[in-house]
Order: structure tokens, then sequence, then C-alpha cells
């Protein structure tokens, strides 16, 4: 377990690396796309104090890398929370309630239809109070853009993959999966946006579904305020488990 967070980290630390070292960028006309890396990272924090004491910390960083014929994104994101409570001999008690690291890279190779794109894609999730403390995905399959408008635009992509889980039981779990993901954008205004992605892992074991809906406000040139409430839910769960997870954040997105 923790070589595998020691990995994460190394991961997320490498992707702020490739961010800053961003490559020269091709001029383009107004129908081409920018060349070059473009990399975003949030962060987030709330504590409490008084009755009920604890710190919660949220990250993410997203990163996209353009090339002439690949189109390439990296995603690494961290969830952690911690709470106090008082004994009833007066002792103050510190517990991990909440602990999550996730990484995520697809490689889309680039069709001769300008938006169609096929994919390569794999993930891992180490959740130590999760339903599922690690999960794995791999897949490939065909993307395109359904359909675009000058403020809307939806894409979605479908293929097969494998699954690796092992759940707080030290259960572990493997198969086939038909993966499936839909993103959906709309530029509500020049300084706000909207954005909603959904995937489908879809398994003889288990089924797995995460959506995530967020809306963010510029503040200026680089910097965001982010709002987002996310769902994961997985058909089976061991004993004691739910089988749905959300969180909702409030995040400040820097862009370069």
């Amino acid at each position: 377990m923790k070589k595998t967070l020691c990995s994460l980290s190394a991961l997320g630390s490498l992707l702020v690396l490739s961010g800053l070292l961003t490559v020269q960028a091709e001029e383009s006309t107004s129908n081409e796309t920018k060349l070059g890396w473009s990399t975003s990272a949030e962060l987030g924090a709330i504590t409490t104090s008084g009755n009920t004491k604890g710190t919660s910390i949220t990250g993410k960083i997203d990163s996209k890398q353009e090339l002439e014929q690949w189109s390439n994104d990296y995603t690494f994101s961290a969830f952690f929370k911690r709470d106090e409570t008082e004994a009833d001999d007066g002792q103050t008690i510190v517990e991990t309630s909440a602990e999550k690291y996730a990484a995520s890279a697809k490689g889309g190779y680039k069709l001769n239809k300008d938006t169609a794109r096929l994919f390569v894609f794999g993930s891992h999730v180490d959740d130590r109070f999760g339903a599922y403390t690690e999960y794995t995905t791999v897949a490939i399959g065909y993307g395109d853009e359904l359909f675009k408008t000058d403020t809307m635009s939806l894409e979605g992509e479908i293929g097969p993959g494998y699954y690796r889980g092992k759940t707080d039981l030290e259960e572990t779990e493997n198969g086939m999966i038909l993966r499936s993901a839909a993103t959906y954008r709309w530029q509500i205004s020049e300084s706000a946006r909207f954005k909603q992605t959904v995937s489908l892992e879809y398994g003889e074991d288990n089924k797995r579904s995460i959506a995530e809906s967020s809306l963010t406000a510029k503040i200026n040139g680089r910097m965001q305020m982010k709002a987002a409430f996310l769902v994961q839910n997985d058909s089976k769960v061991p004993v004691g488990k739910k089988k749905t997870d959300t969180q909702t954040s409030l995040t400040f997105v820097y862009s370069f």
C-alpha cells in the first residue's frame, strides 16, 4: 500500500513538472488545435473547530498534451480528511476518516476526422476507507465528438477493457469490462463554465459508475473558483459498506 501511495505521489509530482516544462507550441489558425501542454491545478481545504474539529483537503491536477498525431490526458487527485474527537476521559482522539488517491492517463490517436480518436486508457485508485481499497482499470476503444455548437459540446467513447479490484476484506476481483464515458461542456458566459462527466465500467462481478458535475467561475486570467459534486457507485460491495460515495468540493483552480 505504501509503495502504491509513493508511486501515485511521484506521478503527481511528475505531472506538475510536466506542466511547468511547457513545450513549444506551433502557430495555428482558428480551425487548428494548439499544440503543446495545458495544465490546471486545484486545491481546497476545510477546517472546523468548536464542537466539531477536523480538517479535509482535496486536490487535483489535470494535464493535457496535444501533439500532431496524439491527444493525451493525465490526471492525479487526492482527498484527505482527519477528525478530532474528545473521549469521555477528556483526551483528544485524532482519527483519519478519509484517504484517497487516484491517477489516470489516456492516449488518443487522431484519425483522419478531426475529432475521432482511438484511445488507450488506464487508471488506478487507492482508497483506504472505500469498499474497494484498490481498483485498477485498463481499456481501449473509440471516441468522437457527438455534437458541438458555439457554447456547447458533447464527447463520447466506448471500448472493452479489464479491471482488478481489492475489497476492504482483502478479496481480489478481476475480469473483462465494457467501458463507456461521456463529457458535456457548456460555456455559460465568458467567465462561467459548466462541465458534466460520466463513466460506466460494466463487468460481470461489479458495475462502477462515476459522475461529476462542476461549475467554474473565472476570477482572473489564470485563477478560477470551482464547485463540484461527485458520485461514485459500485453495484457489489462487502457487507457493511455503502454502494454510493459522494463528495462535494469548493476549490481554487490555477491554469498554466
